[in-house]
């Protein structure tokens, strides 16, 4: 008799936009608690789970996306490496599951610098680009904020270490080497268009990846638990830098996504991570896209 199984099969999910090749990278998962959220109460989460069926308390998601096109390769995010447990970085195992060799890719976009989509660029303790030939495509005021020393000074020890401290860490050796590119809006690579959704940090973006006829949008932390931030679009998280401008992007985020009939693609949906919206009565409601062998 053969033995069981006790992991599971790689995290990567191809889907064909046009001529680009969109990837979804498992990094893991993380259980937290309902103190996440700032304005629902506990029981309220627990009922919105339930209607779901699923885990509670609630189990975010992880994931990366990569881009390939033009003989390329092009990674949206990179993963929290060792910074958040045993459940996630499985972001290098699954890049090579996916054929991509860190050293093939050209260029990081990172929709914001939390450690969850920043940890994977540099070893610290040697300060080894992890991504040895990639530019970090980033907006401005990320860099802005999380270099700020007087707002560093005043962060209390938590997200001064796990947010500005690990920030630094992470971009330092890249902004050595030259190899750090900001932007504001517009186009940063061909077909890639980053969309400012300043809330949940000061730079957060989402990029609008199109080919031919075909666009999806990858919206970065717009959504960090879908179960109830896409029931309850004003839920705030507590790691949200401005939590109400945050609740009022994801709106706005919202309606554009359905106004175009975007697939979307979410760092904290989950995996495979892509996905459609709808409305549904005073809320909304996500439609997971069906499963295709083929890209």
């Amino acid at each position: 008799m053969s033995s069981l199984p006790t992991a599971q099969i790689p995290g990567v999910y191809h889907r064909r936009i046009g001529e680009i090749i969109v990837t979804g990278l498992s990094d893991g998962y993380v259980d937290l608690g309902y103190g996440i959220f700032r304005n629902v109460p506990e029981e309220r989460a627990k009922e919105l789970f339930a209607r779901e069926h699923r885990i509670a308390p609630p189990r975010i998601s992880v994931n990366a996306f990569a881009l390939r096109f033009g003989g390329r390769v092009y990674l949206v995010d990179c993963g929290s490496a060792d910074i958040m447990g045993p459940t996630c970085g499985w972001l290098p195992a699954n890049l090579a599951a996916a054929g991509i060799d860190p050293a093939e890719v050209a260029g990081v976009l990172l929709t914001h610098v939390h450690p969850d989509h920043s940890n994977g660029l540099t070893e610290v303790a040697t300060g080894r680009l992890l991504f040895p030939n990639a530019e970090v495509i980033v907006h401005e005021n990320e860099i802005d904020h999380w270099f700020n020393d007087e707002l560093m000074a005043k962060a209390a020890e938590r997200p001064r270490r796990r947010y500005f401290e690990a920030g630094r860490a992470q971009l330092k050796p890249y902004m050595a080497a030259d190899r750090v590119r900001t932007f504001r809006d517009g186009e940063v690579l061909p077909g890639v268009t980053a969309i400012p959704i300043p809330g949940h940090t000061p730079g957060h973006t989402a990029f609008v990846i199109s080919s031919g006829r075909q666009s999806m949008m990858i919206w970065g932390d717009t959504v960090h638990v879908p179960e109830v931030q896409v029931a309850m679009p004003d839920a705030m998280m507590e790691f949200d830098t401005d939590p109400e401008a945050a609740a009022k992007r994801r709106l706005r985020t919202f309606d554009m996504v359905i106004a175009d009939d975007l697939l979307v693609g979410g760092m904290h949906l989950h995996f495979p991570g892509f996905a459609y919206l709808t409305k549904d009565g005073t809320g909304y409601r996500l439609i997971a896209e069906q499963w295709a062998f083929q890209v």
